[in-house]
């Protein structure tokens, strides 16, 4: 199998790759009518990305048969149109959640304590004990934090072990996964930035999520409070953020802006990094070696699962409910024929099999066939699959609801 990296990998996952017998082409430059071309000439039948973008003609380019994002999110790349195209995509979810947890919390010291600014003032021989020598303190201080994934959780772990109080919201958070997290739920991320000190964002990059930090958000937060985004920069509504680190004090630490320079620009001409209330970083978050290498190793991982049972680990395109509307159920012997019988029946009945799938018993004597369908067979199409067929023991129907 034809193993394509567009991205850095390191070379301990190009070995493993290797080593499961996958012919790996590492081309970490490649982008655009770069990526386009090769994937056209070369025909990989696995790509690998991790900030690459990776589009409907690239898709459609070569003979492609699974993307695989090494790392948690996947919103660059054309989901919808690898979906119509039968191209698997995955993604190495949690692998980088301890990294980027480690940086929040690094975010949240820095605007605490003024890091930055010490620093700045120290080199320029600026000694300025008094200005800097004011700061809160995280210690009883209340961390709210919106999307409780496996980031969020991280971040919730390390805040505690400051002796900060948790407040969150999620879509998914239960009242008993707080009470066992030792966090209080709220309604609402509105209800986060009103109660909290100091905000995490921890979302997917959905159209749900975007801009969902936005005008009404930073005017429920507290005057001079800290926010701060490793997510995905489209969450927040920049402008919105920039008008309230102006004219209410807020302090924001980011990772992530709404427009972000290319992997080979080297400027980064945003306004709101001029703001003296802002600390930022250069989209790191899951930029360290121990993060890399587990997001390396599970990669691997769903590439040898593709390799040798063409099982597809961590897949997000797949559809949670088919248009399936019945279940049939078929015992057969396990002979040659039977299903083709089946699927026959079904094709003249113009009768769509949404899923389909065949367990054998021990002995290999018999098999069970399940099978998804659109419709419901007619009674006189069930007898003609029942009794077409010698080797068909039992034939059943459920209703699917």
């Amino acid at each position: 199998m034809d193993v394509l990296l567009a991205d850095k990998f390191p070379e301990v996952g190009i070995e493993a790759l290797q080593a499961i017998g996958c012919q790996v082409i590492s081309e970490p430059q490649l982008k655009d009518e770069a990526l386009l071309e090769v994937l056209q000439q070369q025909r990989p039948d696995v790509l690998v990305v991790r900030s690459t973008r990776v589009t409907e003609p690239m898709l459609a380019a070569g003979s492609l048969a699974l993307v695989v994002r090494a790392g948690a999110g996947y919103n660059t790349i054309d989901v919808a149109a690898a979906s119509r195209m039968g191209i698997y995509v995955t993604n190495c979810p949690g692998k980088n959640a301890t990294a980027v947890a480690e940086l929040a919390l690094g975010l949240l010291l820095a605007l605490d304590r003024r890091i930055v600014e010490n620093a700045v003032d120290l080199r320029a021989g600026k000694w300025n004990k008094k200005e800097y020598s004011q700061a809160a303190g995280l210690m009883g201080r209340t961390l709210g934090v919106v999307g409780l994934g496996n980031i969020g959780r991280e971040v919730v772990c390390r805040a505690q072990a400051f002796g900060m109080d948790v407040v969150a919201w999620s879509r998914s958070l239960t009242d008993q996964t707080a009470s066992e997290l030792g966090i209080e739920r709220l309604d609402s991320p509105l209800e986060v930035a009103r109660r909290a000190d100091a905000v995490s964002v921890h979302l997917a990059q959905t159209a749900e999520t975007k801009g969902l930090c936005g005008e009404e958000f930073f005017s429920a937060m507290k005057p001079g409070a800290f926010f701060i985004n490793t997510s995905r920069g489209d969450i927040v509504d920049q402008q919105a953020l920039a008008r309230a680190i102006q004219n209410r004090s807020i302090r924001a630490g980011l990772d992530v802006y709404a427009q972000e320079p290319g992997a080979n620009d080297k400027e980064f001409s945003d306004p709101i990094a001029q703001l003296p209330g802002l600390v930022g970083t250069h989209h790191i978050g899951a930029s360290t070696e121990q993060a890399q290498q587990a997001i390396a190793s599970e990669a691997v991982r769903i590439v040898r699962a593709f390799c040798q049972t063409r099982q597809v680990l961590n897949c997000v395109n797949l559809a949670d409910r088919t248009p399936a509307r019945v279940l049939l159920v078929i015992r057969h012997r396990d002979r040659v024929g039977v299903l083709a019988h089946v699927l026959d029946e079904l094709r003249g009945a113009s009768i769509n099999v949404q899923e389909m799938e065949n367990v054998v018993f021990e002995g290999a004597e018999a098999a069970c066939a399940r099978l998804r369908l659109d419709r419901q067979p007619s009674a006189e199409l069930q007898e003609k699959i029942r009794t077409g067929n010698e080797h068909i023991l039992d034939l059943s129907l459920t209703a699917i609801e």
